[in-house]
């Protein structure tokens, strides 16, 4: 199925509840950089915790690639950085930071496979156990970059020890793909509607000054999400597609 197609019956799904996505229990989120967990599943982490569901949030790399020519912000204080603007962020939509974990996994080149990737795995299990998780989050297997992918991986590494926890994916980057890409079947799963905390959600995106904003002004080259992506990704609905 091309890509276009796919994303078009992903804003297609039906309607669900959380109680219909995540069981009873509370979910994971597996985020490959900081800002990913607000872009994707913000709406989703605000609505777990307003039913009082506990949500943990693993995020996978140190976020150290968006802005690599920056003298300003080297490798350690630009981690610092966006561990504190992710802080900030999921303040916003209702967590704690004894709800965060930091894998701080070397970012563009998260592992897929072998010892890292399995340790990353078995994170990923730890915070499910810990919050009686009845579902994981991470991005989609097919979103174009690397870090995603290898996330979408590790969180399949991870499920086996997962029990009866359900392991969703949702897009971020998908929309970039060229259209005629193909991405495999159609998409099964559901959207949230996420109407009401539209409002936290874009304050949590907002939060990643970083990335949204020339806080990192020596950098011309840094990254910088564009303002129709943020548009994009905080609507009325989140998209979360079965594995």
């Amino acid at each position: 199925m091309r890509v276009a197609d796919f994303l078009a019956a992903a804003d297609r799904l039906p309607v669900a509840d959380l109680s219909t996505l995540v069981g009873s229990g509370g979910l994971v989120v597996v985020a490959p950089h900081p800002d990913d967990e607000s872009l994707g599943c913000g709406g989703l982490m605000a609505e777990a915790r307003a039913q009082g569901r506990p949500v943990r949030l693993v995020v996978v790399s140190d976020g150290c690639g968006s802005h690599t020519h920056s003298k300003l912000y080297p490798p350690e204080r630009l981690r610092s950085l966006r561990e504190a603007e992710t802080l900030e962020a999921v303040a916003l939509l209702g967590l704690g930071p004894s709800d965060v974990r930091f894998l701080r996994l070397p970012d563009a080149h998260v592992p897929s496979a072998g010892p890292q990737a399995e340790a990353a795995a078995e994170a990923v299990a730890e915070a499910a156990r810990d919050c009686g998780a009845g579902a994981v989050f991470v991005t989609w297997r097919h979103d174009p970059h690397c870090d995603h992918r290898a996330s979408a991986e590790i969180a399949r590494l991870a499920r086996p020890r997962l029990g009866a926890a359900r392991l969703y994916e949702y897009p971020v980057w998908g929309w970039t793909l060229p259209p005629e890409t193909d991405v495999g079947s159609a998409p099964e799963g559901f959207r949230l509607d996420v109407s009401a905390h539209r409002a936290a959600k874009t304050r949590a995106v907002h939060a990643h000054a970083s990335q949204t904003t020339d806080l990192i002004a020596d950098d011309p080259t840094g990254f910088r999400l564009e303002p129709a992506m943020i548009e994009r990704l905080c609507g009325p609905f989140e998209r979360f597609v079965t594995v």
